[in-house]
C-alpha cells in the first residue's frame, strides 16, 4: 500500500501482519520483568546517590530492555493520532518499534503520512526497522539514529503528534524543541508520568502552565501518561 491510499480496512491494528508483530512484541517484553525491575532499582541507586547518569550509559542499560508502550496506551496512541488525523508524527524513543508499529497503523489509516522516530541505540534502530518492515509498515516510518535533540531539530515540517518516551531527562528540552513545530490542536503524548514522578515533574509543571501553550491532564493509563493538547 502506497503514501495517500487508504487502508484496505477500518482499524490497521486487527491486519494479522500488524497484529502478529505487536502480540510478539508485547509477548517479549512482558517476560522481561526480572530485567525492569534491576532497571528501576538502578535509578532508584542512581537517586539516592545522587549520581547523575548521562544519556550514553543510560542507553547502555536499556539496550535490551522493552520500555515500551502496553497494549492499552498503544490502542489509545493509535485513537489520538486517528482523531486529529495526523499525517506526520515524532517518536522520541523508538526502542524496539512497538509504539512507531501503533502510530504507522495510525497514519496508513488517516491516508498517509510518516512517523519520525530516534532512537540512540544502534542496535534497536536495527530490530525497530525489522520488526516495522514485517509488519507491512516501513513506508510509513522513518527512523533517525542519534541525540534527539540534534535528529528532531528538523522533522520535516508541521507536528500533529508527538509521543515522548524516551529518556526522561530529555522530555523538556525536547518539548521546547518541536514547540514552535506544533499548530492549534496538535497532541503531545509523555509517558511514564508516575514512574519517573520527580524527573518529569519539569516537564509535567511546564504542560500544566497557560503561558506555554498547552492544555494538559495526567491520565491514569499504564505508568501515567501526560496528554496535552497545543493552544
Amino acid at each position: 500500500m502506497g503514501e495517500g491510499e487508504p487502508a484496505s480496512q477500518a482499524c490497521s491494528l486487527t491486519d494479522p501482519r500488524v497484529r502478529t508483530v505487536l502480540d510478539r512484541l508485547h509477548a517479549e517484553a512482558g517476560r522481561q520483568t526480572l530485567g525492569l525491575a534491576r532497571l528501576l532499582a538502578s535509578f532508584l541507586l542512581d537517586k539516592l546517590l545522587r549520581r547523575h547518569v548521562s544519556v550514553a550509559e543510560e542507553a547502555v542499560r536499556l539496550k535490551d530492555l522493552y520500555v515500551c508502550l502496553s497494549p492499552k496506551q498503544g490502542s489509545f496512541a493509535y485513537q489520538a493520532a486517528r482523531s486529529v488525523g495526523a499525517r506526520r508524527i515524532v517518536e522520541f524513543g523508538t526502542s524496539f518499534g512497538v509504539s512507531t508499529i501503533y502510530l504507522a497503523a495510525a497514519l496508513r489509516d488517516n491516508g498517509g503520512g510518516v512517523v519520525i522516530g530516534s532512537e540512540i541505540e544502534p542496535g534497536k534502530v536495527t530490530r525497530a526497522r525489522a520488526n516495522i518492515e514485517e509488519a507491512g509498515l516501513s513506508a510509513y516510518v522513518e527512523i533517525r539514529q542519534g541525540d534527539a535533540e540534534q535528529t528532531l531539530r528538523d522533522p520535516g515540517g508541521p507536528l500533529d503528534l508527538v509521543l515522548l518516551d524516551g529518556f526522561k531527562s530529555l522530555y523538556l528540552p525536547i518539548i521546547r524543541l518541536l514547540t514552535p513545530r506544533l499548530h492549534p490542536g496538535s497532541v503531545v503524548l509523555g509517558d511514564n508520568i508516575f514512574t519517573f514522578r520527580q524527573a518529569l515533574a519539569p516537564y509535567v509543571a511546564h504542560m500544566h502552565d497557560p503561558a506555554n501553550g498547552f492544555s494538559s491532564v495526567t491520565l491514569f493509563l499504564g505508568d501515567g501518561m501526560e496528554y496535552s493538547v497545543r493552544l
